[in-house]
């Protein structure tokens, strides 16, 4: 542990001397506190940070600093859910591996995290930490405006932080529960639930969000069903990126693709002569998964000879490859989907009613795009913005009826479709300005707004301050000199319209424009 180090017996002398200071740590904001000061003394880096996950895994949050030898309880914002742009930060918690940086480049490695100016740190350690079941919940990190070595401190401090943990677990577990609300007083609002990197804030999507936070960390058999087009694989990789099983494989097969031989030797493997032409061993898409994803789109198109071999590698976590005689163990974790109802087929003989059962215990269902509200314009701004960034063109702006025209189309092919049509018409759109006839949309597809003429003011001024702002990145003076007024104005403006930094930093991690 200490070989790196120029004083081994030193160190471990005060090392001891930290830990019997954390053990008389009388709550969780001062054990915190001790934690970032003992790393920082210990490895003498004049910058310590404890960030912390959320109950589901998702929301990074700073918990602690400690800078040139000062505590901190600096106002940050949690990381975006997919800690977007934070690839040092994702790396550690996605491989559960420290992480050393002995020349820290601020032109390769984005470190926004970091306080202060970006060049004047040099080396980086970034240590995952790890709660009672083994998952990484934290991370450790330390910063030096030298370059140097601090390998030598990994196993030391990440002992040192992992004892950290529990004993901010154990404070929690022994917090008194709060006390019965009065009746007079109101309930807060529901916190909206994590996004999991996917798009939409209607009510129908906040409560898929829920059920998969249900499930992260829980293997159980998962079927995702919902219209054609609906995002079914979007929410299969989400459950997977944002579970304990994120640094293993994810593998998708489509059951309708290939027809029943072919995707038996595609699911499970085949050993050299089980067929003509198996001229050697063949690993199938299970084993391939092992430890990981296996998800199996348009599970309702699988041959009913196939649903019994499923239904045994569900049941006892075995597989036998095609040509074998024998059997292995896999830890594979089946997610499903379909479009079909399963129910009727199995009422009708085509679909296996043991393996329907055994799918159906936890099942998912996604809204179709017409009953999402909002969440239209949302998924079109956001699309238009990656196409104009795939094809290296300007940005385009939206025209003030088009968002409208678009909430008032039905969407029958849904997410795909509305895809589809935004790329045909950013192809007819010459002027960066999209307009209602670019989208191919049906003559009787109007805006049912019910909204009197102070309404549609009022979201017309909503719109050019949310834009301004959105261009400014969120500074309200250069936004208010943009659009010539004093800045007193503009945050009066903003308070009536309801309009927060808050919301842009929401719309900034989403990856939505605010603006037309």
């Amino acid at each position: 542990m200490f070989e790196q180090l120029a004083q081994p017996l030193q160190y471990a002398e005060d090392l001891l001397a930290h830990f019997a200071v954390l053990a008389r740590s009388r709550d969780s904001a001062q054990l915190r506190e001790r934690l970032v000061m003992a790393a920082g003394e210990l490895s003498h880096c004049p910058l310590s940070q404890l960030y912390l996950l959320d109950v589901t895994h998702t929301q990074l949050t700073l918990a602690a600093e400690w800078l040139d030898g000062q505590r901190y309880a600096r106002e940050t914002d949690s990381l975006p859910s997919d800690y977007h742009d934070q690839q040092l930060l994702q790396y550690c918690l996605c491989q559960n591996q420290p992480l050393h940086v002995q020349h820290l480049d601020a032109s390769l490695y984005a470190t926004t995290f970091l306080p202060g100016e970006t060049t004047d740190w040099r080396s980086l350690l970034c240590l995952p930490l790890l709660d009672d079941q083994q998952h990484v919940a934290g991370l450790l990190l330390l910063a030096s405006r030298q370059s140097r070595q601090l390998q030598g401190y990994v196993d030391s401090l990440q002992m040192l932080g992992n004892v950290t943990l529990h004993q901010l677990q154990l404070l929690h577990q022994l917090q008194p529960e709060h006390p019965t609300r009065q009746a007079s007083q109101p309930e807060p609002p529901p916190a909206l639930a994590r996004s999991y990197g996917l798009i939409g804030q209607s009510a129908a999507m906040q409560a898929v969000y829920q059920l998969i936070s249900k499930i992260l960390h829980n293997p159980v058999t998962v079927l995702i069903t919902g219209e054609t087009g609906t995002g079914k694989e979007l929410v299969a990789r989400a459950i997977h990126d944002y579970g304990s099983r994120r640094s293993q494989p994810f593998i998708a097969q489509n059951c309708a693709a290939l027809p029943e031989q072919l995707l038996e030797s595609e699911l499970f493997g085949y050993r050299k002569g089980a067929f003509t032409g198996a001229d050697k061993d063949h690993r199938g898409l299970i084993d391939s998964a092992d430890g990981g994803t296996l998800f199996l789109d348009e599970i309702g198109d699988m041959p009913l000879p196939l649903q019994a071999k499923l239904l045994r590698v569900l049941q006892e976590g075995e597989i036998r490859p095609l040509g074998s005689n024998d059997t292995h163990r896999i830890d594979v974790r089946i997610l499903a989907a379909t479009h079909q109802d399963l129910h009727e087929m199995v009422r009708q003989g085509q679909f296996r009613e043991d393996l329907y059962y055994r799918l159906i215990h936890f099942p998912i269902d996604l809204p179709p795009l017409r009953e999402r509200g909002n969440d239209i314009q949302l998924l079109a701004r956001r699309f238009v913005e990656d196409a104009c960034c795939f094809l290296q063109r300007e940005p385009c702006y939206w025209a003030e009826d088009t968002l409208e025209r678009l909430g008032s189309y039905s969407f029958p092919g849904n997410v795909r479709e509305l895809k589809g049509m935004i790329a045909r018409a950013l192809l007819l759109c010459d002027d960066n300005l999209l307009l209602p006839e670019h989208f191919n949309l049906p003559q009787d597809s109007q805006p049912t707004s019910g909204m009197n003429l102070r309404d549609h003011l009022e979201r017309i001024e909503r719109n050019l301050l949310l834009d301004s702002l959105q261009r400014n990145q969120g500074n309200q003076t250069n936004a208010a000199n943009e659009l010539g007024l004093p800045r007193r104005t503009l945050l009066y403006r903003m308070q009536r319209l309801n309009i927060s930094p808050a919301d842009l930093k929401s719309r900034e991690r989403n990856h939505v424009q605010s603006g037309q």
